[in-house]
């Protein structure tokens, strides 16, 4: 296939390839990892046009980052490279996940970034949650001592609410706003897309499968993945949740019949549809261990949904049984 079309992050943010590629499941979350094929899988990537690759220091405590280290050796100048700070490990509870917008934490956070990927520079450095004992504008701040410092060079915010976004912008342009988006998850389109849309901010939409759910590949995470798939935890995708969600996705199998599509390219190109829609930039992130799969993530580009077939999409979310995690304290659903 022919590479993919570009569009540019923010008003004055970096040029990438209209779909990105998330990299969290490479090394972590999803089960056991053939890390050959997952870095052939990068390289495949950047042949297709996707050049904005998205890690963070939280996946795998910074196994994610290094896996990335040397293919962004190789591609530095042909790549927009993302990654984040925030999550943390509770030091009283090894096991317990918390948020850390402190100041000294960001500060060391980024070092670590920069040292593990062996970069000097981050393309687009996002605040990955928000802590609420903590002023945006406070981390938002700090965040643009980095940018005068030359350790980053654009900023972005992920999972917060419209209200949040536009203190943060008053304070340094913000390039990107990163949240779930999807078939199965629209809150956002509430306030944090109406905001982004007039202040010029681009949409990263994460999970646009629905963390692989959409693309029909399982129905039950507790009876068909690994033990260490976080899938497992998460609500939607087990019990009785997970066989009603199930059946919402005939109306997706319709519309990718009509198409010769599979289900997963439906899904993404719905996600993409929503830049037109809703008058701002929109660059889905699916995440993918396969060349295969992230051939048929980029086709799904080429893709234009009818109204009527996005009428027949749109109604699958009020439907949806379950929340996204278990601990919705990692989301901005609810604070708008």
């Amino acid at each position: 296939m022919s590479r993919i079309t570009t569009v540019q992050l923010g008003t004055d943010g970096p040029e990438v390839g209209v779909q990105g590629l998330g990299c969290m499941g490479m090394s972590w979350a999803y089960g056991p990892t053939d890390t050959d094929e997952a870095r052939a899988t990068l390289d495949h990537a950047l042949d297709l046009g996707i050049t904005l690759y998205d890690t963070a220091d939280a996946y795998g405590a910074g196994e994610n980052e290094r896996f990335l280290s040397s293919f962004v050796k190789v591609h530095r100048d042909e790549i927009v490279l993302a990654t984040k700070f925030a999550l943390a490990t509770d030091p009283a509870d090894p096991t317990r996940r918390i948020i850390n917008n402190d100041p000294d934490y960001i500060r060391s956070s980024i070092d670590g970034s920069l040292q593990r990927l062996g970069v000097d520079t981050i393309d687009l450095y996002y605040m990955h949650r928000r802590a609420l004992d903590v002023p945006i504008e406070e981390t938002v701040g700090v965040m643009s001592e980095l940018v005068r410092a030359g350790k980053v060079k654009h900023l972005g915010l992920s999972e917060v609410t419209g209200s949040e976004l536009r203190a943060a912008h008053a304070v340094h342009p913000i390039a990107a706003v990163q949240s779930e988006w999807s078939l199965f998850s629209r809150d956002i389109e509430q306030g944090v897309v109406p905001a982004a849309a007039d202040l010029g901010v681009a949409l990263v939409a994460y999970s646009p499968l629905g963390r692989g759910f959409l693309t029909g590949s399982f129905v039950s995470a507790d009876k068909e993945l690994a033990a260490d798939d976080f899938r497992r935890q998460q609500p939607r995708f087990t019990g009785d949740n997970a066989a009603a969600n199930a059946s919402l996705l005939e109306p997706v199998r319709a519309v990718a019949a009509a198409h010769d599509a599979t289900l997963g390219q439906i899904a993404l190109a719905w996600v993409q549809q929503q830049s037109r829609i809703h008058g701002l930039p929109v660059v889905p992130i699916p995440g993918t261990r396969k060349r295969t799969r992230v051939e048929e993530n980029a086709a799904a580009t080429g893709i234009v949904l009818t109204d009527d077939e996005l009428a027949r999409l749109n109604r699958i979310a009020d439907q949806v049984k379950g929340d996204r995690y278990t601990d919705m304290r990692f989301t901005s659903a609810g604070r708008e």
